[in-house]
């Protein structure tokens, strides 16, 4: 592929609700352009943007897809994008790098919750957008509907620029209300000119005043034109909405049936005629990493380089697979780059133009271009590559933070080998995933965006590099504390046929405030216990602690206090006046009265206003304390509360259940309390079968 100057490139994602069209969409695109020579099909696993095994087989995208096509002069880096919520990750570092989006609505099933999610990235971001309304040729597929649904929800900024001719096996072509031309649709994408139908006259004369009205709004020259009862030429209208698109004033609406390639030649015109190039999108800012000054940058080939890093593919063959947007000055193979991040030198090699599996060597990368570079030593997701004379770093992308964990265990010896090089490899390739060791439970805890993503995280580990894990119940760090005051003795005295064992001692031990910990105080008088013994005391009493009495978890929040013992001249010694600790702690804390403690999280929950009576109600289920209901203005409110830990185990598939994916939360730990007793009791229960199940 050759290279093209910046303003001749446009980096558009394809966004929508899961099942949308979107991959489809792409084929399509790749088909019309000449990319490739065979129509692939989700269904049949044979799509060029859904290569990896795992999308194959489940039949949905995973992985964002980078698919460059050349249409019209133009380069179109097409981003494919995953629709299932639990990717969002690749959603998120698409819309970093991108100038435009493709939003896709579905004819049959219309404005759906993915929908609503993709809009409002996109408005956050300020990004120009088109919809095309995909699958025309199906069953109760309406594109008047649909377009009354985008304009109820979304503004009569939504307008549309075509009106179908025919609706299922019927949808055989377009009237273009730019030119008030129809096209009709013939083999392989090919579009031919035709007579507008007389049935349709009144729908085109409708549209096309909604997008005549939208034109003339953002030009106040053509304002006056339009409402002193002037027709506003094909120029004028093409430069209002060029001007309307950009600016976020105008959302184009098409449409098309991608699977069986109608209406995509129409889309692709769409995307070079009026979302925004590189250099339409303007410059970008960044911090000179020296001066810790922010300055900006152009998209100017010929500029101070800076590319930032949006995608990293981990591969056991190849190793990492980088992929980077350049942002200014123009990035070439061979050459030594500067990553102002880790502040590191990096060798590049080939440098690639991937589409989906397939690599062709790029001879250069322009600004505002997207390529990849394999075998990159220390550079991550979010990385700045830049000159070492010039160091800057970009804005990273900010991915959302994980919402459900669960426990992975190796399932053999040689498993647990490779978990440890796997798991890291997977963060590298995903930053929604995280790892981490919980040191109270013992588990190995993988976090992630919900049960899919973790299920097919795992499938990825075994796949690529060799290491099966089993998935298992996270456990709830519970802990162990006390009532009462309460004393004892630990008396450990064995005799054998040389040196016995001697220990005896007296404890007190007492309840702290919650979160105080431990705490031993040595109040021996007279030397009944000589100093050297001591140590071993709180040192036994500290391995008890550690165990637990009930359950087996950590008891804390308690201060024992060594008053009284006894010691032979020749048996004593330190490991008996440990073990002598431990005993008086454990007896002391049956006449004490030990008790179950759980992690309470606060939780902050945000929803519709209508799913708030059921969100309460929910919470109240899971022992939880609302604390307060704040609106937040756009139809929403974030309820606040305290749940136990316990019960937020599978919030994340609830929530999403309870409100078809609308509601999100976060969650923080906040404190410890005592368990109800009824809970305690299937507590100790199911950790005393563990023990025995264990041994």
């Amino acid at each position: 592929m050759k290279v093209y100057e910046s303003g001749a490139i446009r980096n558009v994602g394809l966004l929508s609700h899961m099942g949308h069209g979107k991959t489809s969409l792409a084929e399509a695109f790749l088909f019309n352009s000449g990319a490739i020579n065979r129509l692939g099909r989700v269904d049949e696993g044979t799509t060029t943007s859904d290569f990896d095994p795992d999308e194959q087989r489940r039949r949905m995208s995973i992985n964002l897809s980078v698919l460059p096509a050349e249409w019209k002069g133009q380069k179109v880096n097409v981003v494919d994008t995953p629709g299932y919520a639990d990717f969002v990750g690749d959603i998120v570092a698409a819309l970093r790098v991108i100038d435009g989006a493709v939003v896709l609505v579905s004819a049959v099933d219309g404005v759906e919750v993915g929908t609503e999610q993709v809009w409002a990235q996109c408005d956050a971001r300020n990004l120009p957008r088109l919809v095309v309304v995909n699958r025309m040729d199906r069953e109760n597929a309406s594109f008047e509907r649909i377009l009354d649904q985008l304009r109820e929800r979304f503004g009569t900024k939504v307008v549309p620029l075509q009106v179908p001719i025919g609706t299922r096996e019927q949808y055989r072509g377009v009237v273009d209300l730019v030119t008030q031309k129809a096209l009709l649709f013939g083999d392989n994408g090919q579009l031919t000119p035709g007579e507008v139908p007389a049935e349709l006259s009144a729908q085109v004369e409708q549209f096309c005043e909604q997008m005549v009205e939208a034109v003339a709004e953002t030009d106040d020259d053509l304002v006056t034109k339009y409402l002193e009862g002037e027709t506003l030429t094909q120029e004028e209208i093409r430069r209002g909405l060029r001007t309307g698109v950009r600016s976020g004033a105008i959302i184009p609406v098409l449409s098309a049936a991608a699977v069986v390639n109608k209406g995509v030649a129409p889309v692709l015109d769409a995307i070079v005629e009026y979302l925004p190039s590189p250099v339409d999108a303007g410059s970008d800012t960044a911090t000179n990493a020296q001066t810790k000054r922010e300055e900006t940058l152009e998209p100017n080939a010929n500029g101070p380089l800076a590319a930032l890093v949006f995608k990293t593919l981990a591969d056991p063959f190849i190793g990492k697979l980088t992929f980077f947007r350049v942002y200014s000055g123009t990035l070439r193979p061979d050459s030594h780059f500067w990553n102002a991040n880790k502040e590191r030198d990096e060798r590049f090699g080939t440098v690639f133009t991937v589409r989906g599996r397939n690599q062709e060597p790029a001879t250069a990368v322009p600004a505002g271009d997207i390529a990849a570079v394999a075998k990159l030593a220390v550079t991550a997701t979010g990385d700045t590559l830049c000159a070492r004379e010039h160091p800057v770093i970009l804005p990273g992308i900010e991915f959302p933070e994980p919402v459900y964990s669960v426990a992975v265990e190796a399932r053999s010896r040689t498993d647990q080998d490779r978990m440890g090089p796997a798991l890291q490899r997977i963060q590298e390739e995903d930053p929604t995933i995280r790892v981490h060791r919980e040191s109270e439970t013992g588990q190995t805890v993988l976090s992630g965006m919900g049960d899919s993503h973790i299920d097919v995280t795992v499938e990825r580990i075994k796949r690529k590099f060799g290491a099966e894990l089993s998935v298992e119940p996270l456990r709830v760090p519970y802990r162990e504390t006390i009532r009462a005051k309460a004393t004892a003795d630990g008396r450990f005295v064995r005799q054998t046929g040389g040196h016995g064992q001697y220990g005896v001692c007296s404890i007190e031990i007492e309840p702290l405030p919650r979160g105080e910990g431990y705490q031993f105080v040595d109040k021996i008088v007279g030397g009944v216990i000589s100093q050297s013994f001591r140590p071993a005391v709180d040192k036994g009493i500290q391995e008890a602690t550690a165990d637990g009495i009930v359950a087996g978890y950590p008891l804390v929040d308690v201060r024992a206090t060594l008053f009284d013992g006894k010691e032979h001249s020749v048996d004593s010694s330190e490991m008996a006046f440990k073990i002598a600790g431990s005993m008086a702690f454990k007896a002391a804390s049956e006449k004490a009265g030990v008790v179950l403690l759980e992690p309470i999280v606060r939780v902050e929950v945000t929803v519709p206003d209508d799913y708030t009576g059921d969100i309460m109600g929910d919470l109240a289920t899971k022992r939880g304390r609302v604390h307060g209901m704040n609106p937040t203005g756009d139809g929403k409110t974030t309820i606040e509360a305290e749940v136990p830990m316990a019960e937020t185990v599978r919030y994340a598939t609830d929530l999403r259940s309870m409100t078809q994916g609308r509601g999100t939360f976060k969650m923080t730990f906040d404190h410890y309390e005592e368990v109800p007793p009824n809970v305690a009791q299937k507590v100790i229960e199911e950790a005393k079968t563990r023990k025995s199940g264990a041994a």
